[in-house]
């Protein structure tokens, strides 16, 4: 099992970026697959999650109204699109498998890292 987060870069505060997180070596489609984060300094928190039949869960009020999360099973990737992005949105951001969105994670995957900073 692998999964594999990227799109992460350096952006302005009120910018926008589009991670990916692409898995292989499971049945992509039957999984949720969540988003975290983790700022320096800070603990790794839950962001979103986005089941196998595309419900949302947002486990984060701050990104409401400015995270999107889509997923395209037949390319075994989810995005996660971040719009209007502010210094505190700076983190690690890593993709995960539950079974569903209230489920612990099953597995991680290695992070990318969104620096936002004039």
């Amino acid at each position: 099992v692998q999964l594999q987060a990227s799109g992460g870069g350096l952006v302005q505060p009120g910018g926008s970026l589009r991670l990916s997180c692409t898995g292989s070596g499971f049945t992509f489609g039957d999984l949720a697959i969540g988003w975290s984060r983790q700022a320096p300094g800070k603990e790794r928190e839950g962001v979103l999650c986005i089941s196998n039949t595309g419900r949302v869960t947002y486990y984060t009020a701050s990104v409401k109204g400015r995270f999107t999360v889509s997923r395209e099973n037949a390319k075994n990737t989810v995005y996660l699109q971040m719009n209007n992005l502010k210094p505190e949105d700076t983190a690690i951001y890593y993709c995960a498998i539950r079974w569903h969105c209230h489920s612990p994670v099953q597995n991680w995957g290695q992070g990318t890292l969104v620096t936002v900073s004039s």
